[in-house]
């Protein structure tokens, strides 16, 4: 799988020297690369540790810098554009800037045509590889001083007859990290491709390759990738590698369905009474609910789906191979009343089943709504997450693992039914029964996190839930492993949220007085209702003129005020109240708690709103900078309102000029249903991740693409070769061993595995803080021919 192992290549040492030949398993700092011992200390932030990592780090563009200019012809370049010449030394000035004292280093260089300069700013070492009379290729964006014609910051290098790399060709363009040179890592990456490139072992056989209508080799492919000598070469390239994403994606689901279906588990019999009984209790629990909550005498009733789902589920869980089922609806469909019934029935077995949630808070509030639902039916829930006190967390644990005859001395169906974070997959967490494992927001969890929870019991039944459909054609490639419960209609209680696209005028009434949004969250609050407000930001950004939650939480209570002396509202100014995710979890909850209880009349957060948040009271949800959210994420935001008996609004406030980013607020504004919104959200094919990619749980991939029609066609290809190449016990058949290697420790580990990149670009605690951020990703610039 690893190729042939080569000796190091020549040139300049630095660092350690390697320890025996390279291979693509040796670490950065056992070569003799350019950059080794920065490598090794900044590389682990871009994913960079060993030279395969090196060769797959793909550019995120290409700057196309083949043509080489006279000095004449730079002076008629546009300003801002990048440009290539083959020019000679004729002299150099450094001088210290008053900014700071940052060195200044002043080229200036000509050919027979003419003359032009090259500036550059704190590069220390350029005056020392400069030298009179030295002819040199270089590359940089064009810049006017006055009549004077300047390469701005520009890559170079000496005219020897060595390979050029940074200019004078198609360039690639690397993502970086602070420490990191373009140039240092263009040169390590150029001498892995020599160094182990070129013997990279191809781990598909020529069958498959012909199969997926691929000729390009894998060491063809990384050469063209990250160094074409043209673009379509490049996007020959790309396809390639694309496809083996896909392929390993295929193979990781072809092999854990297979897996499953061989697997055996203990049928747990759920008879047409315990149906009937569960669904009455369940019923007769979110009448009490819905009277209480908008004093009506109105029935609660599951919809025709939800019932239709319980069906589904009491028949999977009667089977001895383990279910693997998802149930996905909008927000406020009655997801949870369905996994409520679910849990019952293992419950009434004398079994458990647990509950897998992305937070501590929204743990807590399924505890307590599971409570409301399955006590009438006998069964106790036990609450396990990270930050319950050592005492209560202690005593879970030893509910949980104590045989079924010792629960029953603790209570009525003790240990039964829990519901907790990340904490349920911890080594510590023993469960004496595991017979169901219910995944909620299933998107947030790893397909390694979910089958960590599995492997808690033996060959459990599996209920995943998400909140946002994924589209039918991107579910026939990401769902073919799964069976489907679709949950269409909303249950009785949920009302239509008015939804409404302003710009940033509309926030003050200047443009029209009657789209005030600050009146209107003051009459709102007046009737005592409740509002959220997000923003995009945590903090203010100075490269970024979005709003933050700290500034606006900060501004509200005057800017309330002032609405309130313009309509002439007597009385107190709402009580503002702020939450985002890297607040501590104890914190956020409380001050979500004082939202709830009323203590808080308007809430500023981020996108932590988006999920677990259930305030009936609620009924204004203002979304700032809207443009600078996904489909997705504004859908389930919007559906943090509208649970209770008013009338609920969602304002969306964008002064964006993007058609996509228009097209995409104006699409959430005429369309409620979430199935609806997920095919235009693919027709949309904006930038970022679909919603339906969002949700589906996967792994992001660097290099092919779900948006785009070709590659979901080709997706589609390499599930049926899938197929083929897993045998029926969810083994790779023999003649596949280099393909095996490279799933199991190669670039396509993560892919074949189903490891889950961070959407948000942040590195999370289980109970949801932000500890640290992530490192950009890696994502090839397709089909960019110009910087």
């Amino acid at each position: 799988m690893s190729g042939a192992a080569c000796p190091a290549p020549a040139g300049r040492r630095n660092g350690a020297a390697p320890i025996g030949p390279i291979t693509p398993d040796t670490p950065i700092g056992r070569t003799s690369f350019t950059g080794n011992t920065v490598l090794r200390r900044v590389g682990p932030r871009i994913g960079v540790r060993t030279v395969r990592d090196l060769l797959f780090y793909l550019p995120r563009r290409y700057d196309d810098l083949r043509a080489l200019s006279t000095a004449r012809e730079l002076n008629r370049i546009p300003e801002g554009e990048p440009a290539s010449a083959r020019l000679q030394v004729h002299g150099l000035r450094v001088e210290q800037t008053f900014r700071r004292r940052v060195q200044r280093t002043t080229a200036y260089l000509g050919d027979d045509t003419g003359e032009v300069e090259a500036t550059w700013f704190g590069r220390r070492f350029v005056e020392r590889r400069l030298h009179d009379g030295d002819w040199i290729v270089v590359s940089g964006k064009i810049r006017r001083r006055g009549f004077t014609t300047s390469f701005d910051n520009p890559e170079f290098q000496p005219d020897d007859g060595s390979a050029l790399l940074h200019a004078g060709r198609i360039v690639p363009v690397y993502r970086l990290t602070a420490g990191l040179t373009a140039a240092t890592l263009r040169r390590a990456i150029r001498q892995a491709l020599d160094a182990v490139g070129r013997e990279y072992a191809d781990y598909l056989g020529a069958d498959v390759l012909a199969a997926a209508g691929e000729s390009v080799g894998i060491a063809a492919a990384l050469e063209n990738a990250n160094y074409p000598e043209t673009f379509p070469a490049r996007d020959a390239a790309l396809r390639r590698l694309g496809f083996d994403e896909l392929l390993a994606l295929e193979v990781g689901m072809v092999v854990r369905d297979r897996q499953r279906r061989v697997a055996v588990g203990e049928a747990v019999a759920v008879s047409a009474e315990q149906i009937s009984r569960g669904i009455v209790a369940v019923e007769t629990a979110l009448t009490e609910q819905l009277r209480a909550r908008t004093g009506t005498d109105v029935a609660a009733q599951l919809t025709g789906d939800q019932a239709a789902a319980v069906e589904a589920i009491a028949a999977d869980l009667g089977r001895p191979r383990p279910m693997m089922r998802l149930l996905q609806g909008d927000v406020g469909s009655g997801k949870t009343a369905v996994a409520a019934l679910a849990l019952a029935f293992v419950a009434d077995a004398g079994r458990q089943g647990a509950l897998l949630a992305p937070t501590d808070l929204l743990a807590r509030q399924h505890a307590a709504a599971l409570r409301r639902l399955v006590e009438p039916l006998g069964h106790s829930v036990t609450l396990l997450t990270g930050s319950l006190p050592a005492a209560e967390k202690r005593a879970a644990l030893e509910l949980l693992a104590a045989p079924s005859a010792d629960r029953g001395l603790m209570g009525l169906s003790s240990g039964r039914i829990v519901v907790g974070t990340h904490a349920l997959v911890q080594e510590a967490v023993r469960f004496a029964d595991l017979a169901l494992a219910v995944v909620d927001e299933q998107h947030r969890f790893g397909v390694a996190q979910r089958e960590a929870l599995g492997a808690k019991g033996v060959a459990p039944h599996m209920l995943l839930m998400t909140a946002t459909p994924i589209p039918r054609t991107l579910g026939q490639i990401l769902l073919a492993d799964l069976d489907v419960s679709d949950l269409r209609s909303l249950p009785a209680g949920r009302q239509r949220i008015l939804s409404d696209v302003r710009d940033s005028r509309g926030l003050d009434g200047s443009a029209d007085p009657k789209r005030d949004a600050y009146r209107g969250i003051l009459q709102q609050v007046g009737a005592g209702h409740r509002a959220f407000v997000v923003v995009p930001l945590v903090e203010e950004d100075e490269e970024s003129a979005a709003r933050s939650a700290d500034e606006v939480a900060a501004a509200l209570p005057g800017q309330l005020a002032e609405a309130a002396h313009r309509v002439g509202v007597a009385g107190t100014t709402p009580r503002v109240g702020v939450v985002h995710g890297q607040m501590k979890a104890a914190e956020r909850d409380r001050r979500m708690d004082l939202f709830r209880r009323g203590e808080i009349d308007v809430m500023v957060g981020t996108t932590v709103l988006e999920v677990g948040v259930d305030v009936p009271e609620a009924t204004v949800m203002l979304i700032l900078d809207a443009d600078r959210f996904g489909l997705a994420q504004l859908h389930q935001l919007r559906g943090r309102v509208g649970r209770g008996e008013a009338q609920s609004y969602c304002i969306l406030v964008s002064d964006s000029t993007d058609a996509t980013a228009r097209a995409r607020l104006d699409a959430l504004v005429s369309h409620t249903d979430g199935f609806e919104l997920a095919e235009l959200d693919l027709e949309l094919r904006q930038e970022g991740e679909l919603l339906g990619l969002h949700q589906s749980g996967l792994p992001t991939l660097r290099i092919a693409s779900l948006r785009d029609p070709e590659d979901r066609r080709r997706a589609l290809r390499a599930r049926e070769i899938a197929e083929t190449l897993v045998d029926e016990g969810g083994a790779l058949r023999p003649g596949n061993e280099r393909l095996a290697a490279e799933l199991r420790q190669g670039w396509l580990a993560r892919v074949g595995a189903g490891e889950v990149l961070a959407e948000t670009g942040e590195a999370l605690t289980e109970d949801g803080e932000v500890i640290a951020e992530a490192g950009d990703r890696n994502t090839a610039g397709r089909g960019v021919e110009r910087g």
